[in-house]
């Protein structure tokens, strides 16, 4: 059943890895697909047109409609010229992922200002360089009578949502665009939006060749099932961004393995309270180490997490 018909869609960082898989499952459910991509390196140096080109030519060869852009997220009118570029070719803008991205990793103490800014630039400042015009776009047409039942999903990280030592950067960035999600959706709702993120577990260009002792852990081994393809990842974008997920508003999911993991955010572990007179803090200290000592630590909920199962 093809889910997409009729949708177009734009897809950052579809040249490649996870982006690349989601820009031909959603061409294969009818989707008219903008596959934008600079084409630098993991670090975010460089830049080729090839990547974007050949999913392009991937999807047409397969009956689809794509067209590529090469466009950088990172500049805000080339968030929205990316954008214009779905609506001149194809009409209208009916689904965006943002998915662009690159790995500067290095323990806060050695970080440099250029490394966190390079890093946050592109995931998040790109991500809402995007979001910001295609909710502009969706509001306008939604006032004009027109209803394109906006969809916007964000790329996170499992860095961003349970920490990953060396990727402050990254992880800050992650976490945001996770939270921007569950934000947009609020805002947008009114208007027939959806906003949602995913946090991929999958073998990418970042993991690939920015952190090979990781990309060891996940290749694929012969005649063995491969877990960490990026196409595992895939078809939950291409749900979320249908009709059938209309009524799925400001989630979270973990996406990888063939699990999915519906992930909720801060909550409520413990509470102390004290009425009638203020804390002093030694008290305060112990009560909260009573608490912290009933539950699981973070490390074993981590792990519970990590640990595989649908």
């Amino acid at each position: 059943m093809a889910l997409l018909t009729g949708k177009v869609a734009v897809i950052t960082g579809a040249g490649r890895g996870i982006g690349r898989e989601e820009a031909l499952l959603l061409a294969k459910h009818g989707a008219k697909v903008v596959v934008n991509d600079l084409g630098g390196h993991f670090d975010g140096t460089g830049q080729s047109r090839s990547p974007a080109e050949d999913v392009v030519k991937e999807i047409r060869s397969a009956g689809g409609e794509a067209v590529a852009n090469f466009e950088s997220v990172t500049d805000f009118k080339a968030a929205k010229r990316i954008l214009d570029c779905a609506i001149d070719n194809f009409g209208k803008l009916n689904i965006v992922v943002n998915n662009a991205g690159i790995l500067r990793d290095r323990m806060m103490f050695n970080m440099s200002e250029e490394d966190w800014d390079a890093v946050v630039s592109v995931h998040l400042k790109g991500s809402f360089n995007v979001a910001r015009h295609a909710t502009a776009y969706w509001r306008e047409q939604h006032k004009a009578g027109n209803v394109l039942n906006g969809r916007l999903i964000n790329t996170s990280s499992d860095s961003g949502i349970l920490g990953n030592a060396g990727q402050s950067n990254y992880g800050s960035a992650k976490a945001a665009v996770a939270a921007m999600a569950i934000i947009v959706d609020r805002e947008m709702s009114r208007y027939g939006v959806t906003a949602n993120a995913i946090a991929p577990i999958a073998r990418s260009r970042l993991t690939v060749d920015a952190t090979p002792q990781t990309a060891a852990g996940m290749a694929q081994r012969p005649g063995e099932w491969d877990a960490f393809t990026p196409a595992h990842v895939a078809p939950i974008v291409v749900w979320l961004a249908s009709d059938d997920a209309k009524d799925v508003h400001g989630e979270v999911f973990r996406v990888g393995m063939g699990n999915v993991w519906l992930m909720r955010g801060w909550h409520t572990g413990a509470k102390v309270s004290k009425k009638g007179s203020m804390w002093e803090p030694a008290e305060l200290g112990a009560k909260l180490k009573e608490e912290l000592a009933k539950g699981v630590t973070k490390k074993e909920s981590m792990g519970e997490v990590m640990g595989g199962g649908a």
